[in-house]
């Protein structure tokens, strides 16, 4: 989807929807993640306020956005088509999982390292504790939950 043709509430790309590109895109975004921002300062938060510890992986997928680090994306067919990271419920309640996936052939297992690396470098700053792992067939990920 892009900004041009967004309707409905803003949502943050997980890396699991259509490409989320565009001029529109980017001021919602910034906007999007001022207002995150504001509500830290409302409510002199250190780390992730209540809404985002209730919603984890949208203020994560939020922050990633907000940071320029590109999300993934998947076609009409539900072929991975763009390569970046994607954000999912992680093992435990308040976790999130961080992965770095892109189309068959593109190189992303060999980027992971380096992409998820800026991923951690983006959220450990606001709050949230980010530990890389390496789960089957050497495959990298990042657990991110809110720092307590």
């Amino acid at each position: 989807m892009t900004g041009d043709q967004a309707t409905g509430p803003f949502e943050p790309a997980t890396g699991d929807g259509p490409e989320a590109v565009g001029a529109d895109r980017e001021a919602a975004v910034r906007t999007a993640f001022e207002g995150l921002l504001h509500i830290r300062r409302v409510l002199d938060a250190t780390g992730p306020a209540q809404w985002e510890r209730l919603q984890p992986v949208r203020a994560v997928a939020l922050t990633l956005e907000a940071a320029g680090i590109e999300p993934s994306a998947v076609g009409p067919q539900g072929e991975r088509c763009a390569t970046g990271y994607r954000v999912s419920a992680g093992d435990q309640a308040a976790a999130v999982r961080v992965e770095w996936l892109g189309p068959p052939g593109s190189g992303a297992e060999y980027a992971a390292n380096e992409a998820l690396r800026r991923c951690a470098a983006a959220l450990r700053p606001l709050g949230w504790v980010a530990l890389e792992y390496r789960g089957p067939r050497r495959h990298h990920y990042l657990e991110v939950e809110p720092a307590r």
